[in-house]
């Protein structure tokens, strides 16, 4: 995600980790690589979603949207739920 991107972009973003996602948790079982690629997918969905309420925030304040980054894994995945 190097340059700004709209809410469309991260939406159909997270569309696809979604549905790679549920791909992943479909199989009866995952192997190594597997287990390390669902991890890997829920902390991507976490960044997108924050870079999504990032941008929502900035505009509901009057704000550039495109001031909006993605987080490091370590901020998002210390998030409360």
């Amino acid at each position: 995600m190097a340059e700004p991107q709209t809410d469309e972009t991260i939406l159909a973003r997270i569309k696809k980790l979604v549905d790679e996602e549920h791909a992943l948790y479909g199989k009866s079982s995952l192997d190594d690589h597997g287990q390390v690629r669902l991890d890997s997918l829920k902390v991507e969905l976490d960044q997108c979603w924050d870079l999504l309420r990032q941008r929502r925030a900035l505009r509901e304040f009057g704000d550039d949207p495109n001031q909006a980054h993605v987080r490091s894994p370590k901020i998002v995945e210390n998030y409360e739920q």
